[in-house]
């Protein structure tokens, strides 16, 4: 297939083979799938056109997926940026045609999001013909893991599924799982955490290496459904850290942070459910994690010693790693009112 676009082509997700019960879906940068997708779709709405200004805020790898969809449609992006995002991810944005603003640097992740957030709407009032994308809050974010999902069943036809990745703003491993329930509602779906996310409510747990934004939230997102969810575990940096060595040490796959972390649950998950395929969301690769992640890969604990503690409620849970059945359960009343 010749593609049209090189987003076209870096969407595209590879199945590999970890273990006989375990597959992860590789992508080099699996938001390109949903923005590719959402801006499609409100191009052919009429909600945008051609040559308006796309504004959202990101902690890295939506920025460079909604980069590339404007570049593909013939948009202009710009982005309003966590200071976590990496200078490689910061050159590609630029080179791109996406303008690009960091807020000022915060160890805080609530203030981060907060700030980002705040200088948005500053923005949209200032300009009120850009059109802020809200991955966060927008459910047509979902669209495009659909063909994800598609993807998967056409591979895996009859064989019991677990799904397993990093919740984030909920549109990836709730898209994908979402469209495979109407075929097979049996398909289970487990979300993974770093202490300090609102989502599942381990705000009260401060892991102070926590780096994994990217999977976790200090503000509420619209688009995570907690109905969806069957299971949840919560870890701190260093297990995900070892997660993601792991994966690379044992099966040469460099990936993220938020891979390693869903590689480790879906170890534990596979001794419990041996009779399930399971699915890991690897999102990106490990190219933005090698001074803070990788460089320190002998600091990596054994896989094999690692065990979570089981919880039955959310107040429970303690560090480092800690997993609960969620039961597919609404978002508490409190949790479901949107944070400014």
């Amino acid at each position: 297939m010749i593609h049209p676009h090189i987003a076209d082509a870096l969407k595209i997700p590879d199945l590999v083979r970890l273990t006989d019960a375990m597959i992860l879906v590789r992508f080099e940068s699996m938001k390109i799938y949903s923005a590719l997708a959402a801006v499609r779709h409100l191009l052919d709405r009429g909600t945008i056109r051609r040559g308006q200004t796309l504004i959202d805020s990101s902690s890295g790898i939506y920025a460079y997926a909604l980069a590339l969809a404007c570049h593909r449609y013939g948009l202009r992006c710009h982005i309003v940026a966590s200071t976590t995002v990496d200078a490689t991810t910061l050159a590609q944005l630029e080179i791109l045609g996406a303008s690009v603003e960091q807020v000022r640097p915060s160890r805080n992740l609530k203030l981060d999001q907060e700030l980002r957030v705040r200088r948005v709407k500053e923005i949209l009032a200032e300009y009120p013909g850009h059109h802020w994308m809200r991955q966060y809050h927008d459910d047509i974010h979902y669209l495009g893991y659909h063909d994800v999902a598609d993807r998967i069943a056409a591979a895996f036809p009859g064989r019991p599924l677990t799904v397993v990745g990093g919740v984030g703003s909920g549109a990836s491993t709730g898209g994908i799982v979402e469209r495979l329930r109407r075929t097979d509602p049996t398909v289970r779906l487990v979300g993974v955490q770093p202490f300090g996310s609102v989502t599942f409510g381990s705000q009260d747990h401060h892991d102070p290496e926590a780096i994994i934004a990217g999977i976790g939230s200090s503000i509420v997102f619209d688009n995570v459904h907690h109905h969806l969810y069957d299971g949840v575990h919560w870890m701190d940096f260093t297990h995900a850290m070892s997660g993601a060595v792991a994966l690379l040490r044992d099966h040469a796959v460099f990936a993220g942070l938020s891979t390693g972390a869903g590689y480790l649950a879906a170890s534990h998950e596979v001794r419990r459910h041996p009779d399930r395929l399971h699915l890991v969301i690897g999102a990106d690769t490990g190219h933005r994690y090698v001074e803070r992640v990788f460089a320190r890969h002998k600091e990596s604990l054994d896989l094999a010693a690692l065990k979570p503690v089981e919880v039955a409620a959310p107040e429970e849970m303690t560090m480092p790693w800690s997993t609960m059945a969620w039961q597919r359960t609404p978002a508490p009343a409190h949790r479901k009112e949107r944070a400014a």
